[in-house]
């Protein structure tokens, strides 16, 4: 674990290398800080040996008292003063390079995680990475914003006081040394129990952000089947988790605190007595007494403060393995170096104004998305340059897989995609779908303004994207909203209609001029008149272009110059509308059935 924490904290290193100055000045101020805290109580127990003539150091031993007062109250005060704007210099320093930190660390989270494959987010709640991104980041934040630098401060103090305490009475310093290492024992023990329980607050506080995430997702299907309160029963459990492993952290804090309050209450009492002993005897003034019951309440304030910075450590470290974690996830779907590219995808990264029809062609593909559940097997077809082909079949055989794979979202296990002639994994991803358009059934829109939604990464001045949105015919739409283009939609465009936010789909894909164009029911959320008015910009947008249609609609698919028919992952049919009727299968069996109102495509 040890091993594993510095390999992890190393690959944090890099991110404090823009900070650096501002590192080393909070670095180079911890000995001044430590010296003006260490001479406080030596000018204290000073103040007090001169009152009571008592041995004084040197340079105070030939004033007069008066003097000496006014001279070591004068010098507490420089010591006071000074070590209030050394702390407060290093701890704005010290938050400025935590937060930079935190920043940067979060960015390139959030980049990675929308670089990993759909296969990671299936099986990763949505929760559980927020918690990642924000209270694991913060935890960090908190770590290199107080603990690091605090610990170092602490460490340098104590060493600072130590030899201090035993250059003034070595007796009774090296006596309040030794108590430090069973204190330090106990502390190390307490906080290894306190890191096993705060990575379990971790884990609790990520599954109750996804069933949080979850249940606020389906709202609608949560009041319409009265799930209220079966879910909020179910939330409570794992509020109770989490509140349990709430419980061990307080638990294991307060346990650390306690340990190090009633053992400097010992120290000091055990000052009291050899010290007040000695004094009696004649062997230490009061004024050195004085200072090193000072001394040892001081000694143990930097282990209170370790101990605290510990447990912000110990989160911190937690974070920083469930960061690490994250960051170590690979990118299954990467672009591959040029050199690994070959000759003919190196030409078609060459050639990227290349437009027209693409030739798109599976060979011998087959994909699941678990071991012991094919979903494509040994599939192989061809759609020529400006075909337009339909891919029909009942449910769970395979056709959104196919658009899947074909935009590279996810990897198939053997076999080959290829887009004009070059492997779709030799091409880069930008490349690759900017050539190919698609309409998923389900429409996403971000929040932001309209034309925000329709430009996503195109760049567009406001007079093209005006004019492009004639040609679409989103005039009317665009009518009836209040600001047209600049518009503002809601979280996933909730202030449209279904087929409102369906056509913003449709158009947004059709201003990019895909070479490929691929439909997942691209017009299933259109009332009669919409479609209408959206089927002749459709027929103009498939001019000229290679169109993959996943129809659940008869009309659709009669109008397809092939249609492909899978059932379970295989290609079982192809060929025209009237060929697969006649030929009396599976096509023939669902159109049949559709045509009774029965069953979809």
């Amino acid at each position: 674990m040890a091993s594993l924490d510095r390999q992890r904290l190393k690959r944090l290193l890099p991110y404090l290398g823009r900070d650096r100055r501002r590192l080393i000045l909070s670095l180079l101020m911890l000995i001044p800080l430590a010296l003006a805290g260490a001479v406080q109580p030596l000018l204290v127990g000073q103040a007090i040996s001169v009152l009571r003539h008592e041995p004084r150091l040197p340079w105070l031993a030939n004033l007069a008292v008066p003097v000496a007062l006014r001279l070591l109250v004068g010098l507490l005060l420089v010591a006071v003063l000074l070590r209030l704007a050394l702390q407060g210099t290093q701890s704005f320093n010290v938050q400025v390079v935590g937060q930079r930190l935190t920043a940067r660390i979060r960015a390139d989270l959030f980049r990675h995680a929308l670089a990993l494959s759909l296969r990671f987010h299936d099986r990763t709640p949505v929760g559980k990475l927020l918690t990642r991104l924000t209270s694991d980041v913060d935890a960090l934040a908190e770590v290199f914003g107080s603990g690091a630098v605090g610990v170092l401060a602490d460490l340098v103090s104590f060493v600072v006081i130590a030899i201090t305490m035993v250059l003034i009475e070595w007796r009774l310093g090296l006596l309040l040394l030794l108590v430090q290492i069973p204190v330090a024992a106990g502390i190390i023990w307490l906080q290894s129990r306190y890191r096993t329980a705060n990575y379990s607050v971790r884990e609790e506080l990520g599954q109750l952000n996804a069933d949080l995430q979850e249940n606020l997702q389906g709202l609608e299907v949560v009041q319409m089947f009265r799930r209220e309160a079966v879910n909020s029963a179910r939330f409570a459990a794992t509020n109770a988790d989490y509140r349990d492993a709430v419980a061990g952290t307080i638990f294991y804090d307060s346990a650390i605190s306690a340990f190090i309050e009633w053992v400097a209450l010992a120290a000091v009492a055990l000052v009291l007595a050899l010290g007040g002993t000695m004094v009696t005897a004649g062997a230490m003034g009061l004024g050195t007494l004085t200072t090193f019951i000072l001394f040892s309440q001081r000694l143990f304030d930097p282990l209170r403060q370790l101990a605290e910075r510990f447990t912000q450590i110990q989160g911190g470290l937690t974070a920083v393995e469930r960061i690490g974690e994250l960051l170590e996830q690979p990118i299954e779907i990467a672009d591959l170096p040029v050199q690994q590219r070959g000759a003919s995808a190196r030409l078609a990264v060459a050639d990227r104004a290349a437009d027209g029809a693409a030739e798109v062609v599976f060979e011998r593909v087959s994909f699941a998305y678990r071991s012991d559940e094919p979903i494509l097997e040994d599939l192989s077809f061809r759609i020529a340059p400006g075909e337009h082909v339909a891919i029909v079949g009942p449910t769970g055989s395979g056709k959104t897989t196919i658009i899947r794979l074909l935009c590279r979202l996810y990897e198939p296990q053997a076999g080959r995609i290829l887009l004009d002639g070059v492997d779709i994994r030799e091409l880069p991803a930008a490349l690759l779908r900017r050539r190919l358009g698609v309409v998923l059934q389900d429409t996403f829109l971000f929040s932001g303004n309209v034309a925000d939604n329709l430009r996503l990464d195109a760049d567009l001045s406001d007079a093209q994207l005006e004019r492009l949105c004639r040609d679409l015919g989103l005039q009317p739409l665009l009518g009836r909203l209040e600001a047209g283009l600049a518009t503002e939609l809601r979280e996933r465009g909730g202030n449209l209609s279904s087929g409102e936010r369906q056509l913003l789909a449709v158009a947004r894909v059709a201003i990019r001029d895909p070479s490929v164009l691929v439909m997942d029911e691209a017009t299933a959320f259109l009332d009669p008149s919409t479609e209408a008015t959206l089927q002749h910009d459709l027929e103009s947008l498939l001019q000229g272009r290679t169109a993959i249609v996943i129809a659940h609609r008869l009309a659709t698919v009669e109008a397809s110059d092939r249609i492909l028919v899978l059932r379970r992952g295989r290609l079982v049919e192809q060929g025209n509308h009237r060929e697969l009727r006649a030929a009396g299968g599976l096509y023939a069996q669902l159109a049949e059935l559709q045509e009774k109102g029965l069953a979809t495509l």
